[in-house]
């Protein structure tokens, strides 16, 4: 067996210029989940979160929205991808039901510590969603991150791009 030498040869790369280099990427999209907020009292207490998005995907009409959601839309979003699209969906962080009892020595799932945790996960779970490019076809998707109100009795369908 004869003796392989490597090949040690640089490639050809084309010279990067302060464009290229700092410019803005080519496709990007960006999702933060933020400023949770606590609202009501009692039984009808939630917590809902800022849903930011930055794009420049031509599939979104809108290149930066803001939305407020809480956790019952994301399970309502899950649901539908589920339902509509070829996707595989990734889980939600739990539903949390321990920390619902009552006569806790915190304060269950409207804890600090809870909504940091659950905000992480929901922000991980849409931009996993988001970032896949069937998802992206979905109106319901763009309802979530884009529309003021989600319209639960929509109708169902994909999103052509402009």
């Amino acid at each position: 067996m004869a003796d392989a030498i490597a090949d040690t040869r640089r490639l050809y790369t084309k010279p990067q210029n302060l464009n290229d280099a700092y410019g803005p990427p080519s496709n990007f999209l960006e999702i933060d989940v933020s400023n949770p907020e606590t609202v009501g009292v009692g039984r009808g207490r939630y917590t809902t979160y800022e849903v930011r998005l930055k794009t420049n995907l031509p599939i979104f009409k809108l290149k930066e929205s803001s939305v407020r959601r809480r956790y019952s839309d994301f399970e309502w979003l899950r649901a539908e991808l589920e339902r509509e699209s070829k996707v595989v969906v990734p889980p939600l962080p739990g539903k949390a039901l321990f920390r619902q009892l009552p006569f806790r020595g915190d304060d269950g799932i409207f804890d600090d510590s809870f909504i940091e945790e659950r905000r992480q996960g929901l922000e991980q779970f849409l931009n996993k969603v988001a970032g896949h490019p069937l998802a992206q076809n979905e109106r319901c998707l763009h309802m979530f991150l884009q529309d003021e109100i989600v319209d639960k009795n929509y109708t169902p369908s994909k999103i052509r791009q402009a």
